[in-house]
């Protein structure tokens, strides 16, 4: 992320607080993930990346994902999460097969 980005992000996270703490009544959901994805398409360069935010961040990996194909680690705030996840190849490759027909199939709706 570009310093630009990334003070941008922050500010209008800043924004967004004061503006819910400045008008309590506009409803809030419970809780806010902000998600990091690499930008590699190779799996052990995305892992490699997962584990120097998890070093710098202090988590440690999550493997609940593992068996999905993420690769990820969690910081939480509250109920603020800052998470960063890896898909890996099989997923990716997994999750193309499956929506390959997405489209293709229309049911038969006259009955």
């Amino acid at each position: 992320m570009t310093d630009n980005r990334r003070t941008a992000l922050i500010n209008g996270l800043l924004d967004l607080a004061a503006f819910l703490e400045t008008h309590p009544e506009v409803p809030v959901t419970s809780s806010v993930t902000v998600r990091h994805f690499p930008n590699h398409d190779d799996d052990a360069d995305m892992r490699a990346e997962i584990d120097q935010i998890a070093a710098r961040a202090g988590s440690h990996i999550d493997y609940e994902d593992s068996p999905y194909g993420h690769y990820a680690t969690s910081v939480f705030f509250g109920p603020v999460e800052y998470r960063a996840v890896a898909i890996l190849a099989d997923a990716r490759a997994r999750h193309d097969a499956e929506s390959s027909y997405r489209g293709c199939i229309q049911p038969d709706l006259t009955t």
